[in-house]
């Protein structure tokens, strides 16, 4: 269910994603579109955005625009005087101009001299020659990026729709629901029970605050569970309706979530149907977009782009599912021939970081690193040195230890003493009356 939350861009990807966590968090929480964000957003920028949590974690799904500050003092408007004829506001249109597009052509049209406008894009003038002030083939590219080498299919690859439920099914419900049952049934579709609880304990607040008498919230409880189930179906229903609408070009995260929780709400001959359909849906679209994926990576990796073949190495569509052997070797020898000394300490961190999540970190290893790497560089490579122990042990920098499971808080554990010899055994003392038993906080916790 979205809900909305302050959240801070913490860093910007390579591939045009953004970093963030919750403001005020330490560290960060997930990635999200750069696309959903404002032009001009910088990091740090603290902005609201409306999330969905499911089985994969938080997603962001849409990024409200930050209101500026008013540029003008508020003025009052006048309407005009009584008996005044005189006109306020004058309207004149400018004259079209030849060679616009609504109809209007070029001189040189006319002639037939125009120049051709493919030679414009690719910076070619008429006669084939290459027009002074464009870049030179391949510069400024990196990673393997220059004219004619592969074009991975991420480039084209269109961007998967989210999941954008309507409200047929859960209105429907509440339309047959009684005036006092339909606040119940609100809060329900806003947070489930637990949303009624903190709404109850929220008005009982003011309520003591006020001086007036609180709302016992047993009754109410026990209705918003027994509409519960009700709301719960109808919610399912409108998100599978949205699921089967889009079911080609949706989410697969979105998707997983309709699926999994079809579990829990599939009753009637209706519904399983409807969730049985999208469960074969599901399976179809992840072996599809796996086949797609081994081809993408393929293709990353020929063209030499070995961060973008990394990361997306790490998000399998199938979770867990092993690359090829061959194209495993191929990614790893790439990454290991990427790093060099020549190389800059900004290349060197984009490349560790790509590395730390990658299915193949184990299998690479840098033949020589920089002999004097500045504070950045070793910074992040103590961020990844869990991940990557072989290659920051090159850097002199040791992982940290992973820390155990936190003791439960009471009564330290005694030291076990030495079994002393077994006595003859005596016979069990009469069964007593259980009485009440004083538990402090430190042993109930």
């Amino acid at each position: 269910m979205p809900r909305r939350i302050d959240v801070e861009l913490t860093s910007r990807r390579d591939d045009g994603n953004w970093t963030w966590r919750a403001a005020g968090a330490k560290e960060p929480r997930g990635v999200l579109d750069g696309a959903l964000l404002p032009d001009g957003t910088t990091v740090g920028t603290v902005v609201k955005a409306e999330v969905e949590a499911d089985i994969d974690g938080i997603t962001v799904t849409a990024v409200q625009t930050p209101k500026g500050a008013r540029q003008e003092p508020q003025r009052i408007e006048i309407t005009g005087r009584p008996g005044d004829d005189e006109q306020l506001v004058t309207t004149t249109l400018a004259p079209r101009r030849a060679g616009r597009r609504d109809g209007g052509r070029r001189e040189s049209d006319e002639r037939g001299d125009r120049p051709d406008r493919r030679d414009r894009r690719d910076g070619r003038g008429p006669d084939g020659a290459r027009r002074g002030g464009q870049r030179p083939e391949g510069a400024g590219r990196r990673d393997g990026e220059r004219r004619g080498a592969a074009t991975a299919p991420a480039d084209m690859r269109p961007r998967a729709r989210r999941l954008r439920p309507g409200r047929t099914h859960r209105d429907a419900v509440v339309a047959t629901l009684s005036e006092a049952e339909r606040p119940i049934a609100e809060e329900l579709l806003r947070g489930g029970v637990p949303a009624v609880r903190s709404a109850l304990e929220r008005q009982n607040e003011t309520e003591r605050s006020e001086g007036r008498p609180t709302i016992d919230p047993g009754p109410l409880l026990t209705l918003a569970e027994r509409l519960w189930p009700r709301v719960r179906d109808a919610e399912w229903r409108d998100r599978a309706d949205a699921a089967l609408r889009d079911i080609e070009e949706l989410d697969l995260r979105d998707l997983r979530s309709v699926v999994v929780a079809s579990e829990g709400v599939a009753r009637d001959d209706d519904t399983r149907a409807l969730a049985e359909q999208l469960r074969s849906a599901l399976t179809r679209r992840v072996d599809a977009e796996q086949q797609a994926w081994l081809a993408e990576l393929g293709a990353l990796v020929a063209g030499g782009r070995v961060v973008a073949a990394l990361r997306r190495s790490a998000r399998p569509p199938k979770a867990g599912s092993p690359i090829p052997e061959e194209l495993a070797a191929s990614l790893a020898a790439a990454t290991t021939a990427s790093f060099t000394p020549e190389i800059t300490t900004q290349r060197w961190v984009t490349l560790l970081d790509a590395l730390a999540h990658a299915p193949v970190r184990a299998r690479v290893s840098a033949a020589e690193i920089p002999a004097e790497p500045d504070e950045e560089l070793l910074a992040a490579v103590r961020k990844v040195a869990d991940r990557l122990p072989e290659l920051a042990a090159r850097f002199g920098v040791t992982a940290a230890p992973a820390s155990g499971p936190a003791r439960r808080r009471g009564k330290p554990s005694r030291p076990a003493t030495p079994a002393k010899p077994s006595a003859p055994e005596s016979p069990a003392p009469p069964a007593q009356e259980a009485g009440p038993t004083e538990v402090s906080d430190s042993e109930e916790s």
